[in-house]
């Protein structure tokens, strides 16, 4: 295998870059050297970790879908399985008509199916909730081509559940608005509900009776945070990761790639017999703006939301009353500048084992069209919460510690059309051999879809370098011989 002995450029050291890495080494064992590099100073993009209060505490991505088993399976899989934990029993609320009022019971991304529990929850005006039985009688809403988020859901349920229930979970995870939010990108199953059901009400009853069987939490994260696993990762990938690199250019040669990086003053060249570009869709469209310019179209149409999150650390008695909630959705319509708090202590009860007399908590400041809030102080986003939980939860006095993350420019919206776009992006690269693409620009911004979208990747670029698969038979034998 020496003499077949080949190199990958991996570039983006988020989690899919990473991952990228890892499945890369996992088909070719030592038949590659595998470089991964990142413009930060560290590797992991939004899964990052750090102490508040004395406590570790993610300041990005703080959970991953439990029901999707990518990312389990690849925690096991680096030696952090023992580390996964679950949430607590709490429930989740929306901060709507004044108060924090619990999420209704039978619900799909904010689509209600149960009129009881809606009507109990108080989310809705009257006006609001005696519009959503209409969409048992009105004529049929069957889009034959991608729609808004918006624009289906209005018309079959009426303005408050877009704005007061699908809006603030739509914005809670794209940080975006659901006038231009894609329904097929955004809300798959809710879309394949759409073409074929007359009535939105019903087809949620049945899809819901229909996965009742499904157990456990929907969410799970890791004791140390998530921000822990990209170093494992990085560590069982057995890349060279160079971190505080930026590749500024990406060409075609002869026998491969080769890569521009460093400053424009003193430029070093990189060649590698494959690349996997793992960076938001900005600095993807840059590399393949040479090489493969009608991806590179695409990917520069693709709009990025920034947000900040200010974490804060209070002592518990300065809450009148423990809070008994995960945390708070608020819709937009509220005109509140903190679109959604998260009791980290309450959700996670090992952050709270680690600290029982301290409220850890989360607040998250940012949507797409609201980029001067982000242009305040980290003083000032701090102030902005604390005066949240003095206002909503009557907290009293001030955090022990305070942290405020920034994440510009972090979140891709996938707007109407997004997947026609992804398609034509993927159309275009196909034609190069010995590149791919992975990332949240994709197939969905959670940390299992990021992964999928590495492995996809990773399976690409072992197609190329090895059609015969004959590392992968090298490896299996190697194996086989190391347990006899």
């Amino acid at each position: 295998m020496e003499g077949n002995r080949r190199s990958v450029a991996v570039v983006g050291g988020g989690i899919a870059g990473l991952t990228a890495a890892w499945y890369l080494r996992q088909g070719a064992g030592d038949a590659i050297d595998i470089t991964v590099f990142d413009a930060a100073s560290r590797i992991g993009g939004k899964l990052h970790v750090s102490e508040v209060a004395g406590v570790p505490v993610d300041a990005g991505a703080e959970a991953m879908i439990a029901r999707r088993s990518e990312g389990k399976e690849l925690a096991r899989a680096v030696g952090l399985g023992g580390e996964l934990v679950d949430p607590g029993d709490a429930q989740a609320a929306v901060f709507s008509r004044g108060e924090p009022r619990m999420m209704p019971a039978g619900q799909l991304m904010g689509v209600p199916s149960d009129l009881g529990a809606l009507a109990r929850s108080g989310i809705l005006s009257p006006a609001g909730l005696a519009r959503v039985p209409l969409d048992l009688v009105l004529p049929p809403t069957l889009p034959t081509t991608d729609v808004s988020v918006a624009a289906y859901i209005r018309a079959r349920m009426g303005t408050e559940v877009l704005d007061r229930l699908v809006e603030p979970v739509l914005g809670g995870v794209y940080a975006g608005r659901a006038e231009t939010l894609s329904l097929d990108a955004t809300m798959p199953r809710i879309a394949a509900l759409a073409r074929s059901e007359r009535s939105l009400l019903t087809a949620v009853r049945r899809t819901l009776a229909e996965n009742a069987s499904s157990s456990g939490p929907v969410f799970t994260t890791l004791r140390g945070g998530m921000g822990v696993l990209p170093a494992a990762v990085a560590a069982a990938s057995d890349a060279q990761i160079k971190t505080g690199v930026t590749v500024r250019e990406l060409r075609r040669t002869e026998h491969g790639w080769r890569l521009v990086t460093g400053p424009a003053s003193r430029p070093e060249i990189v060649e590698a017999d494959a690349v996997v570009v793992a960076t938001p869709a900005p600095a993807a469209a840059k590399l393949l703006s040479a090489e493969v310019p009608k991806a590179a179209a695409e990917l520069s149409r693709i709009t990025y939301a920034s947000m900040a999150i200010v974490t804060l650390a209070y002592p518990r008695t300065a809450f009148p009353q423990p809070p008994r909630i995960t945390g708070y959705l608020v819709p937009p319509v509220e005109g509140r500048l903190v679109k959604a708090a998260t009791f980290s202590s309450v959700k996670w009860p090992h952050l709270a084992e680690a600290d029982p007399d301290l409220v850890l908590l989360r607040c998250s400041i940012g949507r797409l069209g609201e980029e001067q809030v982000l242009q305040r102080d980290d003083a000032e986003l701090t102030a902005l919460a604390v005066n949240e939980m003095a206002e909503v939860m009557g907290v009293r006095g001030l955090p022990r510690d305070t942290r405020v993350t920034r994440w510009g420019g972090s979140l891709p919206q996938y707007e109407v059309g997004h997947l026609d776009r992804v398609a034509r992006i993927r159309a275009a690269v196909a034609a190069h051999p010995g590149l791919a693409l992975c990332g949240a620009a994709y197939d969905g911004l959670g940390v299992p879809a990021c992964i999928a979208t590495a492995r996809t990747a990773a399976a690409r670029i072992l197609d190329h370098l090895d059609p015969t698969r004959e590392w992968q038979s090298a490896i299996s034998l190697s194996k086989a011989s190391e347990g006899s």
